[in-house]
């Protein structure tokens, strides 16, 4: 069994290995792409993207898996899963040193809290469909928080958290392209 060590260690080894290049037309084709889903993100009217069926069953997995160890943690597995598996993706790719694998995971790991923003603005009015019907996960987390009166406050904080870290995912792409083709100029010269 590996030891913390071993896995810092692991960590470590993997860190210092270099990120894979990113092409010029990665770089593009990407960069339309991101900009194409933000536009439909934002402009969504009914705020569930294609994206989010896909988020939806990890969501509803994340409570069946998580729902194993007690009620709690079923309550909460919902969101945990969503987020859970954008994140080991990030995981698998960072290993692999893939830069661009890791900004498209990245991305997607944090279009789930713009996702998780809609649901929290709705534990009081309730009016989002359920796909497995039952409590409202976040009706439920937040009064038990002592915070449902502010789901509308932390929505928006929620969703701030997911345009930023979007943002960032694609920022730190867009950096780690910039440098590489700078570096590229330099040696030429």
């Amino acid at each position: 069994m590996a030891t913390i060590r071993d896995i810092l260690a692991c960590a470590l080894r993997i860190s210092r290995t270099p990120w894979k290049p990113v092409p010029n037309w990665q770089m593009v084709t990407g960069s339309i792409v991101l900009a194409w889903f933000f536009f439909f993100l934002k402009a969504d009217e009914d705020g569930f993207l294609f994206l989010d069926h896909v988020n939806l069953v990890f969501h509803e997995a994340g409570h069946v898996i998580f729902g194993l160890l007690g009620s709690t943690l079923e309550l909460y597995g919902g969101t945990m899963g969503q987020l859970a598996m954008p994140a080991i993706v990030w995981m698998a790719v960072w290993r692999q040193r893939d830069t661009v694998a890791c900004a498209i995971a990245g991305v997607w790991f944090f279009e789930n809290f713009v996702n998780i923003a809609r649901y929290v603005a709705d534990a009081r009015e309730q009016v989002l469909p359920l796909a497995g019907g039952g409590a409202h996960d976040w009706a439920e987390i937040l009064a038990r928080w002592g915070l449902l009166m502010s789901d509308q406050l932390i929505a928006q904080r929620v969703a701030l958290v997911g345009w930023v870290g979007m943002v960032a995912s694609w920022g730190w792409l867009g950096w780690h392209w910039w440098s590489r083709s700078r570096s590229d100029d330099t040696s030429v010269s």
